[in-house]
């Protein structure tokens, strides 16, 4: 079998970027390296030629950005970030999107590849069963994610903690006086994040001494929001009386929902959204969420790859801090209704949501 870039980089001790700038002159590349690099290229008679497309001939100057979606706003966020990084250093972005579908994940890393961008920035489902980072890391293309917190394996990401800020969350609810929580999630497969606040979440909650939370799973693209909280406060046993929604643009739609269901938010029911949009600020009740940094995350998932491209180290792991921002949508529990005042026979969730 013939040798790849990739072997020569191991048997040299240096990075992909290194060899093909240094084979391709398209860089600098430090005299103590380079002689290692020729010696392995001796050593496994690697000829360029015979990689393909994996060794492109000439820098394009372009960075592929792979992302879920452009309709939700924390995602714009970085790509604003990775925007003023790159434009900086005189590379244009190319971007697509995969609309949360890990099938369309590699004909959209395919495309970017096809169109020979220098390195990628991406969001995919599952970093660590993910066709295209293999596809990336065979063909030697230097990429970041931003997002993403493989629990496996090992590949550099730009995030937060997402387990940790789901624990927040359900410790604030608790202090708040809430005994019974609830979750809606987008789809679970299809974003590693949504299962680490999950996780965080139910983990904590139970550790608080309440019963695991209510989760409800919901597709991102097209769940019926109107059906699952209806669903869900319909119910004659034991409702939440907070939910945790695992993005702002959820949070949004929940608190809708809940109010054409007759339901005041935060004084019957407490809604806390993840990312930190922007809009949440401007909604009545304000929005409660947990704060991402997200242009500063695509800002320094832009900076690592770049650096990365010209010969510094190899992008690396970088959590950086969250925050729970408090709006007006959570609050304290709702206290029980005196035994002499409940109207036995019409009980109030289920009278304001039988339509």
């Amino acid at each position: 079998m013939a040798a790849t870039i990739k072997d020569v980089a191991r048997r040299a001790k240096v990075s992909v970027a290194s060899v093909s700038r240094l084979v391709n002159g398209t860089g600098n590349v430090r005299p103590k390296s380079a002689e290692r690099i020729r010696r392995a290229i001796e050593e496994l008679g690697f000829r360029p030629n015979a990689v393909g497309r994996s060794l492109k001939m000439a820098s394009t100057r372009a960075i592929g950005v792979v992302v879920p979606s452009i309709s939700n706003p924390v995602f714009a966020d970085a790509l604003a970030g990775i925007n003023e990084e790159i434009r900086a250093a005189g590379y244009n972005l190319m971007l697509t999107v995969t609309d949360y579908d890990a099938a369309n994940e590699a004909s959209a890393v395919g495309a970017l590849m096809g169109h020979q961008v220098d390195g990628l920035i991406l969001t995919v489902a599952d970093p660590d069963d993910c066709a295209s980072l293999d596809m990336l890391e065979r063909a030697g293309v230097p990429y970041v994610l931003v997002y993403n917190q493989p629990g496996g394996k090992s590949r550099a990401t730009i995030s937060v903690d997402n387990v940790a800020a789901g624990g927040e969350v359900a410790r604030t609810l608790a202090a708040f006086g809430h005994r019974s929580l609830g979750m809606i999630s987008g789809s679970f497969e299809a974003s590693d994040r949504a299962r680490a606040r999950q996780a965080g979440f139910v983990d904590e909650t139970v550790a608080s001494g309440l019963h695991a939370p209510v989760i409800c799973e919901v597709d991102f693209i097209d769940g019926d929001i109107e059906q699952v909280i209806a669903g869900l406060y319909r119910s004659d046993g034991k409702t939440p009386t907070a939910l945790f929604c695992s993005n702002d643009l959820l949070a949004i739609s929940v608190i809708g929902a809940l109010r054409r269901c007759n339901l005041k938010v935060p004084e019957d029911v407490s809604v806390i959204g993840f990312d930190g949009i922007s809009a949440g600020t401007h909604l009545s009740p304000t929005l409660t969420t947990v704060v991402q940094p997200s242009r500063e995350m695509g800002r320094l998932a832009a900076s690592q790859l770049l650096g990365h491209l010209n010969g510094q180290e190899a992008p690396h792991t970088t959590l950086l801090p969250h925050h729970l921002r408090l709006g007006e949508s959570a609050g304290q529990a709702p206290q029980p209704v005196p035994a002499d005042l409940q109207d036995n026979s019409q009980p109030v969730q289920k009278r304001n949501l039988a339509r």
